[in-house]
C-alpha cells in the first residue's frame, strides 16, 4: 500500500554529516505522518528517531536534538533527515515510516538503509 525509496546512507567518520532521503506514494489514502525510525546493532528495531506531520509539527528523539533535522517535501511526500555531527551511537539501519494517522506507532515501513559512523 505504501512505496518507499530510501537514499543516502553509508560511512561517515564521527563529527560528520550525512542526509537521507526518502519518497513514498500511497495508494487509497493520504500520508500524514513520516518519519524516521532505527535498528542499532544487537537491538531491537523500532527506536524513534524523528518525525514529522503533514502540519510540518516534528518530534525528535533526546539523542539526536541538536543534530538531527527532519523536513518533507509534502507535494513529493519526501522526507529528509539531515544528521549532523554524527557519533558511533547513531549506527545503526534506517527506517523511512508513514502513516495515515499521526501520533502513533508507524504502519508503514521502508526496507532501511545503512548508516555507519567510524573512525
Amino acid at each position: 500500500q505504501v512505496q518507499f525509496v530510501e537514499s543516502g546512507g553509508g560511512l561517515v567518520q564521527p563529527g560528520g554529516s550525512l542526509r537521507l532521503s526518502c519518497a513514498a506514494s500511497a495508494i487509497g489514502f493520504r500520508i500524514s505522518s513520516m518519519g524516521w525510525y532505527r535498528q542499532a546493532p544487537g537491538k531491537q528495531r523500532g527506536e524513534l528517531v524523528a518525525t514529522i506531520t503533514i502540519g510540518g509539527r516534528t518530534n525528535y528523539a533526546d539523542s539526536v536534538k541538536g543534530r538531527f533535522t527532519i523536513s518533507r517535501d509534502n507535494a513529493k511526500n519526501t522526507v529528509y533527515l539531515q544528521m549532523n555531527n554524527l557519533k558511533p551511537e547513531d549506527t545503526a539501519v534506517y527506517y523511512c515510516t508513514a502513516d495515515e494517522v499521526v501520533d502513533r506507532f508507524p504502519t508503514y515501513w521502508g526496507k532501511g538503509t545503512l548508516v555507519t559512523v567510524s573512525s
